[in-house]
């Protein structure tokens, strides 16, 4: 009966870890609706569902975030069929199917210029990706995690569209769990990448961004390496990787 209980325990926290878990379903915009790659059923179709997102393997974190991995996920970064429409100053709501609150940890949103389209751009060598808003720890915001705030909106997450010049970029929409990174590589990464193209007459190039990989170290104490619970008992301050976000 102990054993029973003691494998009851574990099976409920295994339960409750894998809730916790999810992917970007749709992405909406003035409106309308614009779907996701559907883990658990769009491999399963044939032939290939058009999506505005690039696919995603599973519910789970990517495996390695110092791989390729780390840019848009661990499905082969395989590019969308289709790309949102936005104007510069339009709202980009990014939905999930789910989040949960044991997952604390900051949520980052990365621009890259495609340089032409986005058929042809991987964004996995060189530093492409530019930090241009963000929600890591603050106390002065109930909840303070960025992800416990994302679930609190309803598992959703609104950013704004800069006075981008026209052309074909990618929003990169990231959930980082530090539930249990004080295991090194216990940090869990939750990159998706949105394919858009910007109309409208927008003048603005992107700035200097980073490398994903490599804007990511597994012994970043301030960042990846961290205890979550010290943070939140104001024992350590928290600085979420990636660098500082970028005025656009």
């Amino acid at each position: 009966m102990h054993a029973f209980g003691a494998l009851g325990v574990a099976l409920l926290g295994i339960a409750h870890t894998a809730s916790a878990h999810g992917y970007l379903k749709s992405v909406e915009v003035n409106g309308v609706s614009y779907l996701a790659w559907q883990v658990g059923s769009d491999e399963y179709v044939t032939p290939e569902p058009s999506r505005y997102v690039r696919r995603v393997k599973d519910l789970g974190p990517v495996p390695d975030f110092t791989s390729k991995d780390i840019t848009c996920g661990a499905a082969g970064n395989i590019p969308a069929k289709l790309s949102v429409p936005v104007l510069p100053g339009d709202k980009v709501k990014l939905k999930w199917d789910q989040w949960g609150s044991s997952h604390s940890g900051p949520v980052m949103n990365y621009l890259a210029d495609c340089g032409g389209s986005c058929s042809t751009f991987k964004g996995d060598t060189g530093t492409p990706w530019v930090k241009f808003d963000q929600m890591a720890y603050d106390t002065t915001k109930s909840p303070p995690w960025g992800s416990d705030f994302l679930a609190k909106q309803g598992a959703a997450w609104t950013v704004t569209v800069p006075n981008l010049k026209p052309g074909d970029y990618i929003i990169r929409h990231e959930i980082l769990g530090l539930h249990v990174a004080g295991t090194r590589n216990g940090a869990q990464f939750y990159p998706m990448c949105v394919q858009i193209k910007v109309g409208g007459s927008g003048t603005k190039s992107l700035p200097a961004g980073v490398g994903l990989p490599g804007a990511y170290n597994p012994d970043d104490k301030d960042g990846v390496l961290v205890e979550l619970w010290r943070v939140n008992q104001g024992q350590v301050n928290y600085t979420a990787p990636g660098g500082p976000v970028k005025i656009i």
